[in-house]
């Protein structure tokens, strides 16, 4: 047989079985295809209410799975940021924020509380997470789910995320506001975000965020100045919510991961080492004596006190609301200046205890009692100056003035609480007065 044809037909077999690769793969990759695409109708479906079945979605929902199925192994063991279009937002560059942390994006625009649930195994789960940042079920409503409806599906995702690991922090996001033009009224979201909250003491992993008042308007609606079409936010929007984030990513140890080295000023002595809390402990809240001593320990006996490279942490507490006093072990009766720096989550709640007495320590803007105040740092570090003098106290923050006279007994020790949200303090120091 002559050479050419016998080359010929080396690439004629050579074609064919490329061919037949081809189509093999074809087949494969539409089998994979196939089995991410959402499924033609409810049935035998985990959950209930709304699964999106428009043409733009289906499209979306498959494209943005069958890219991620590609990337299991490069986004192993990530922070997964799980949700909707306002997830999906965040863009895989996350504009910019939280560079320095192993993150993925599994938002899907459009989606419901029950789409990432029937996603949940090889979306998020099979990624073995470090971690969920979780906001969803805005889109539920507008078609026409029952806030009742969209918890229950929540449970259902939550019970997953537990069953595959207790431990796993999952922040959950409270649904933000939007507007009734949009088919999502204030109080529909406002009964949602309560049953969210209600669920979430069920699970010791699940820490709530107060996106709802960071965001909403006195009528409970969106900003236009944050969300232009009253749904998604801006860049001014993701900013805040990044902000908002940070604080509990750093008490669940995904940033902040190393202990500051602070020294205080000369003439002043800490009452607080940063490591843990020796000279602080529980009192009795009538008598005042001392009922627990944490000296030497990394979070008081309840746990709601935490010491976290170099802060004091008061955790926000599961049923949303539990007041909490800690104190120092010594009592204070002559004059000094007390700094400190607090930094609270949104509308967090707490305070500083000057030998009884309360100045309230909050997210000011939006807890109060001062929100007018100009140089605030929301979600950021804030510091206290509090001078005492012949029994009475002169406060401020970041310079501006609290209280100017707050009177106060003669003696008595320091103390901090924990009411609301998550508050923060380090660089707690004294210096005694003549």
């Amino acid at each position: 047989m002559p050479t050419s044809i016998k080359r010929s037909r080396v690439q004629f077999i050579i074609a064919t079985m490329l061919i037949a690769g081809l189509l093999v793969t074809d087949v494969v990759m539409g089998q994979t295809n196939q089995s991410l695409a959402i499924p033609a109708t409810d049935d035998g479906l985990p959950g209930a209410g709304p699964v999106r079945r428009y043409d733009w979605f289906q499209n979306l929902w498959l494209r943005k799975r069958t890219g991620w199925s590609e990337r299991v192994r490069e986004d192993q063991k990530t922070l997964v940021f799980l949700g909707d279009s306002i997830t999906q937002g965040w863009t895989d560059a996350f504009h910019g924020h939280f560079a320095d942390l192993a993150k993925s994006n599994r938002g899907i625009s459009g989606d419901t509380t029950r789409g990432v649930l029937i996603r949940m195994e090889k979306d998020v789960l099979s990624l073995n997470p470090t971690g969920i940042v979780l906001l969803i079920g805005t889109n539920d409503l507008e078609e026409g789910a029952s806030p009742e409806t969209i918890a229950g599906n929540l449970k259902l995702i939550l019970d997953k995320l537990q069953a595959h690991r207790s431990d796993m922090p999952v922040i959950l996001c409270q649904v933000f506001p939007s507007d009734a033009s949009k088919k999502r009224p204030a109080d529909a979201i406002r009964e949602i975000n309560k049953r969210y909250g209600d669920l979430a003491k069920n699970y010791s992993q699940v820490t709530v965020l107060d996106t709802w008042t960071l965001f909403a308007d006195e009528n409970g609606n969106a900003k236009e100045p944050e969300f232009p079409d009253l749904l998604h936010p801006n860049e001014r929007g993701y900013t805040k919510w990044a902000k908002a984030l940070q604080p509990l990513l750093a008490t669940t140890g995904f940033v902040e991961t190393t202990r500051e080295r602070f020294k205080p000023e000369d003439g002043f002595i800490s009452l607080f080492n940063g490591r843990d809390l020796t000279g602080w402990g529980f009192r009795d809240m009538k008598s005042m004596i001392q009922k627990s001593d944490f000296s030497g320990l990394k979070q008081s006996d309840d746990g709601r006190y935490q010491v976290i490279n170099g802060r004091i942490v008061v955790t926000t507490p599961p049923e949303g609301h539990r007041i909490q006093q800690m104190w120092t072990t010594k009592n204070f009766p002559e004059n000094f200046i007390l700094k400190l720096e607090f930094r609270a989550t949104p509308n967090a709640d707490s305070g500083v205890f000057i030998r009884r007495p309360q100045l309230q320590c909050r997210d000011y803007p939006l807890a109060g009692p001062y929100k007018e105040l100009k140089h605030y740092r929301a979600q950021e570090w804030n510091e206290l100056i509090i001078e005492v003098r012949d029994n009475v106290a002169h406060c401020t923050c970041n310079g501006e003035i609290l209280e100017d006279a707050l009177n106060l007994p003669a003696t008595g020790p320091i103390g901090l609480e924990g009411d609301r949200g998550q508050m923060e303090y380090r660089r707690i120091r004294l210096k005694r007065l003549p």
